[in-house]
């Protein structure tokens, strides 16, 4: 039987398998080699260095993220009542609650060249949601920019203690922690009430 032929994306896949069940402190070369069922040699190989590895793996946690942001999102979309604006806050919660080794790697990798909240936000966004929830909304681009650029970072906050937590704190109780914020952010940019999603 002839030998796998080991490839850089294997070797990624791996690592990203290895990293979302375990953490990220877990990922080393011989726990990807066991995975993928070959010696250190190919990984050595195809990866210059172990930080070359987790700037690979960041892409692929990036990728997750914003596909699970997505499915979350179309999931969504029928609900009756539904809230784009909120919905975005609780797929990042939800996310933080089942994949917090993918959550903690998303929030806690190294961000070069961010030098504001600004920065950040243009760094971390996905194109075009502004203009999303300012459609959802029915307000103007820069007012549902300022309500998503706050809502990310409250977000982010708030994931990361959920992600961090144990045993844990209960979802609703998060849910209604966000909602709190979500109308305190709407009362800042001058948006009337928030629909109840």
């Amino acid at each position: 039987m002839p030998k796998q032929r080991i490839t850089k994306e294997m070797i990624v896949e791996a690592a990203f398998e290895i990293a979302r069940v375990n953490g990220l402190d877990r990922m080393v070369v011989k726990e990807i080699a066991d995975r993928l069922g070959c010696s250190v040699q190919p990984i050595y190989s195809y990866c210059d260095s172990m930080e070359g590895l987790k700037r690979d793996l960041m892409i692929r946690v990036r990728r997750f993220v914003q596909g699970f942001v997505q499915d979350y999102l179309a999931a969504d979309a029928d609900a009756p009542g539904g809230d784009f604006f909120k919905t975005i806050g609780h797929a990042y919660v939800q996310l933080a609650e089942t994949e917090p080794h993918i959550f903690q790697m998303y929030v806690l990798h190294e961000r070069e060249g961010i030098d504001s909240l600004e920065a950040l936000y243009q760094a971390e966004s996905y194109p075009d949601m502004a203009r999303k929830i300012a459609e959802s909304l029915q307000i103007d681009i820069t007012r549902a920019h300022m309500l998503h650029r706050n809502m990310m970072i409250y977000n982010v906050g708030i994931g990361t203690i959920l992600a961090t937590a144990d045993p844990g704190i209960p979802t609703a109780e998060i849910y209604e922690q966000l909602d709190l914020a979500y109308q305190a952010f709407a009362d800042q940019a001058g948006v009337s009430k928030l629909t109840d999603g």
